[in-house]
């Protein structure tokens, strides 16, 4: 992190505003100081990860890291057996695949675009990240309702968070959890995905 940014500091400088927006926002006693320099911007970014906040600012500094790894060649992202297929098979029959994830869509399209399985890019339809709002709140699911010209009534939402779940659920969406090792409690009953196969 610390030499990313030493190296990038200018050409990463957006990404170092959205981390001086997220430290003005701070409200932790324990949040270390800010000054706009490469090792504060670092030390802030990696505290953010040890309190494994989804904050927009490190979303954003994570997603320029994983750029560079990707253009290297250094990166490669890994996928369960099941998704690329299921995927594919989706967009084949004309759903509208999208992704809402803690993670930049900067990240998301990179992650995506770099998969053991291929670029499978050309079969998502929209990425959203936090910038839509967190993925807790039920006016998020909203938003993206919205934004792609649909009711939420008319979205399914798979994830493996409960909350995010509840949320999803409050605004009107259809929901699944997704189960891959041990399930987590879920109270509301939701109906579980193991895996793609019959999703």
């Amino acid at each position: 992190m610390q030499g990313f940014i030493s190296e990038n500091f200018e050409t990463v400088s957006a990404s170092i505003d959205l981390l001086e927006a997220d430290h003005a926002q701070e409200k932790e006693e324990n949040v270390p100081a800010w000054e706009r320099s490469p090792s504060t911007a670092a030390r802030y970014a990696l505290w953010l990860m040890d309190q494994d906040r989804k904050a927009t600012g490190l979303k954003s500094l994570q997603g320029l890291i994983w750029k560079a790894g990707y253009a290297s060649g250094e990166l490669k992202a890994t996928l369960y057996d099941d998704v690329e297929p299921a995927i594919r098979r989706w967009h084949g029959s004309s759903k509208r695949v999208c992704i809402y994830s803690s993670g930049s869509v900067l990240a998301q399209k990179l992650l995506f675009a770099h998969t053991v399985a291929g670029d499978l890019t050309g079969q998502l339809e929209n990425y959203f990240d936090t910038t839509t709002g967190p993925k807790q709140a039920a006016e998020s699911y909203s938003k993206i309702a919205e934004a792609l010209n649909v009711s939420c009534g008319e979205v399914f939402f798979l994830s493996d968070s409960v909350p995010e779940l509840d949320a999803a659920s409050e605004a009107g969406c259809s929901v699944g959890l997704a189960v891959r090792d041990e399930p987590p409690e879920n109270p509301n009953a939701y109906p579980i995905y193991k895996d793609f196969v019959d999703l």
